[in-house]
């Protein structure tokens, strides 16, 4: 059992308002700029060069740091790469990408050196980078408030920016999300809760096994993430499994709940797969931020920028902007 000592390093809600202040004082105005990201001037794509392709209609993208219109890519998971396939990715694409997210407990696998590396290459491209819902699997340590704090040092000092809070598998109280976000914050990170209405949700679980579980109300993620915006969190990410992911028909009734109460700019959702994004930037425009696998960067692009579609979207993705 966790001692007095233990406990008291936890932040406390009576210091929560002076860290929230401090934390919004010292890191920048956007997620996705952190102190460690570069501003390295980006290649102009073909695109948007006058003595290239820049005379074809296209949808201007916001340049980086965004607020919105925000792409986070996944990192080596389902694929394994490192420096040189990441080096390829922002070389190429780089304009495009905001963040880079290393899922699950991936990072874990890395040697300490080439994990560094990947995050300075990051930041030298500047795109922020994101731990996955790892600290779900560090809450069901015996001794998790020493457990947890360890972890948000040693994130710091490897680099990230960002670290996303899950807890798809766990049954967690609303106070003790409020007290995560706090301690994330008081290390100088950003937090990025994770949330969704499919229990046991992050673990590829079979169609058939979650709908067998059942699914919770979004007004749940609606209270939760009202609490979390007013704690000074600016994305909360939205777990794709239950809504469009691992189901037989998609719920978008959930998805349209929760933009009708929750800011668009301050959600993130995961589009597991092409249809989906193709849905999402189809139904809300450019300006949706969106998690994909890194596989997907230029298909998604050229979606946003409306240069490229689907049957439904080809030609008909449009913005009205400088």
């Amino acid at each position: 059992m966790a001692g007095p000592g233990i406990l008291s390093r936890w932040p406390t809600r009576a210091t929560n308002r002076r860290t929230l202040r401090h934390f919004q004082a010292t890191t920048s105005h956007f997620f996705t700029q952190s102190s460690q990201t570069q501003n390295h001037p980006a290649p102009t794509p073909l695109l948007n060069d006058p003595s290239g392709f820049g005379f074809i209609r296209s949808n201007p993208r916001t340049p980086k740091p965004r607020s919105a219109g925000v792409t986070e890519i996944r990192g080596p998971y389902y694929a394994a790469y490192g420096r040189h396939h990441l080096k390829d990715l922002l070389q190429t694409m780089g304009t495009h990408i905001d963040g880079l997210k290393f899922a699950g407990g991936s990072f874990n696998l890395f040697p300490e050196k080439e994990l560094r590396e990947m995050i300075d290459i990051s930041h030298e491209g500047g795109v922020y980078v994101s731990t996955g819902g790892f600290v779900e699997h560090l809450l069901t340590h015996p001794d998790p408030l020493n457990v947890v704090d360890k972890y948000f040092r040693k994130c710091k000092d490897l680099g990230f920016d960002v670290v996303e809070l899950s807890a798809g598998f766990l049954s967690f109280p609303p106070a003790d999300w409020l007290r995560l976000i706090e301690l994330v914050q008081s290390h100088g990170l950003k937090p990025k809760p994770e949330l969704g209405i499919q229990f046991g949700a992050g673990g590829d679980t079979e169609a058939s096994e979650l709908k067998a579980t059942g699914t919770s109300d979004p007004t749940k993620i609606i209270s939760l993430g009202k609490q979390f915006i007013d704690a000074g969190v600016e994305k909360i990410m939205i777990e794709s499994e239950g809504i469009t992911e691992n189901v037989t028909n998609w719920r978008t009734d959930v998805i349209q709940k929760i933009l009708s109460d929750l800011p668009m700019e301050k959600l993130m959702f995961e589009a597991a797969e092409p249809k989906v994004f193709n849905w999402y930037v189809r139904e809300f425009g450019v300006d949706i931020n969106l998690f994909v696998d890194h596989s997907q960067i230029v298909q998604l692009t050229c979606l946003r920028t409306g240069i490229w579609g689907m049957a439904d979207t080809f030609g008909r993705i449009a913005s009205f902007r400088k």
